[in-house]
């Protein structure tokens, strides 16, 4: 049983970088980063550690937890059991986290969710889903420029006391070799090319083929985060390590956001490089937004997230506000769409988030035929990469992103992954090079 929460103000820092570096040796610490406030989908950072028990889902699809305490079979029905163990009543707040489930859900929970014969081969041994659940956290509002502690009174003082403790020192993060491709450019193209037959002979309109890079390393996995974070800030960041495991995230892209029912994702399709001049940067972002085979496959992912909205939002509901936005980066420029509806009657946010899994940006269309052809096409399994990174609050808030410019760790090794949408038009050439333009930002603050 824990005690009554209560919402204690702290000094605003405008960073959680600082505080998060005293309790990331904590078990469990989790950072949820809003890198870049300004973004239209950027406001809190939410820090927290020590999770009351962690739930696991290893590669053949068991739900564990650490406590041993018995759950449902099913990954989503376990984690919304763990997340009914915290008392309902909480304090009337705006505050987007008041106790709940932070953690991750890889894109591979896929081959539990959908028909797949399971041909990708595992490049990591992340679990396929991993959350804690969590009884306090920090919650740093950008736009107020406020701090608080959410935590009872027993967590409260824990905590403070662990933000006074120095952190150990750690050895400087370093590569021992480049980053290496899974797939050399020839290799790429023989796989772009029988999807342009697959897309010929009608079985999709659109897939979304990634490329792997992997390399070894040395040091510390924070230090490695700050300068991702420092080369390529975004609104849906975030940081987890345990045992010799991390997700590095610095994801542009929100995939499903729940508060009072209100529901919210945020497609990302249609990708150009930053121009090195002004007028150079000007006419790639013009360029990108008179594309008409960027729109065509940004609005086919709309439909298909429509769709999956569906399943769960009330009838009539489901709209689009926005459609083909343009939104700018450090590395790129991207098309953004906004969807939004009103969860039915009786629906919880991991009924949602169970529906709509993974993300339809990150598949192609239509889904389940396209999650095969990748499933036959990439030789490695995308791990965490394209799965979601987020929480689910006790109130039933909810909000992940879709885990691109993303980097799992693994024992000594790296990986980190490029894709991107292909359609009847694309260009062999230019989809490749997009898949570099998204990562090479971020390989090279790596390789510093």
């Amino acid at each position: 049983m824990t005690d009554r929460l209560d919402i204690t103000p702290l000094p605003y820092h405008g960073t959680p970088m600082a505080r998060f570096a005293a309790l990331r040796h904590r078990p469990g610490a989790v950072l949820l980063d809003s890198g870049r406030p300004e973004a239209p989908s950027g406001r809190f950072d939410i820090l927290a550690s020590d999770p009351l028990t962690t739930l696991s889902v290893d590669a053949a699809g068991r739900v564990t937890a650490d406590d041993g305490s018995p759950l449902p079979e099913s990954p989503f029905a376990a984690q919304q059991a763990l997340l009914e163990r915290l008392p309902n009543e909480v304090p009337d707040s705006e505050l987007p986290f008041l106790g709940g489930l932070i953690g991750y859900w890889s894109y591979d929970l896929n081959r539990h969710l959908a028909p797949l014969e399971g041909r990708a081969r595992p490049v990591t041994d992340l679990p396929l889903s991993r959350v804690g659940l969590y009884d306090w956290a920090i919650i740093e509002d950008h736009q107020q420029h406020r701090a608080w502690l959410v935590a009872g009174a027993t967590r409260r003082a824990q905590v403070l006391d662990w933000l006074t403790r120095a952190s150990p020192d750690a050895a400087p993060f370093a590569l021992d070799a480049p980053f290496a491709a899974e797939l050399d450019r020839d290799a790429y193209g023989e796989r772009f090319r029988r999807v342009q037959a697959y897309i010929r002979a009608g079985d999709c309109y659109q897939i979304n083929l990634a490329q792997r890079f992997s390399a070894p390393f040395r040091g510390s996995l924070w230090d490695a985060y700050q300068r991702l974070r420092r080369a390529t800030p975004t609104p849906f960041g975030g940081f987890l390590a345990w045992d010799d495991k991390a997700l590095l995230s610095v994801s542009p892209e929100r995939f499903i956001a729940v508060r009072d029912g209100r529901v919210e994702t945020r497609p990302i399709k249609g990708t150009r490089p930053r121009g090195a001049t002004p007028e150079a940067d000007r006419r790639e972002a013009e360029a990108l937004t008179g594309s008409l085979k960027d729109r065509a496959e940004n609005v086919m992912i709309v439909d298909l997230l429509r769709n999956d909205l569906g399943r769960v939002c009330r009838p009539g509901s489901v709209r689009v506000p926005q459609l083909c936005g343009l939104e700018s980066y450090a590395n790129v420029h991207h098309l953004v769409s906004v969807v939004r509806g009103e969860l039915a009657a009786g629906r919880s946010a991991l009924d949602l988030l169970a529906a709509a899994f993974p993300g339809g940006s990150i598949t192609g269309a239509p889904k389940i035929r396209a999650m095969q052809i990748i499933d036959e096409l990439e030789p490695g399994q995308r791990s965490v990469y394209c799965g979601s990174l987020g929480y689910v609050d006790v109130r039933g808030h909810m909000d992940t992103s879709i885990a691109i410019r993303t980097v799992v760790a693994d024992g000594d090794r790296l990986h980190i992954w490029g894709g991107g949408g292909l359609v009847a038009d694309s260009d062999e050439e230019a989809e490749y090079q997009e898949t570099l333009a998204k990562i090479t930002r971020l390989m090279e603050a790596l390789d510093a």
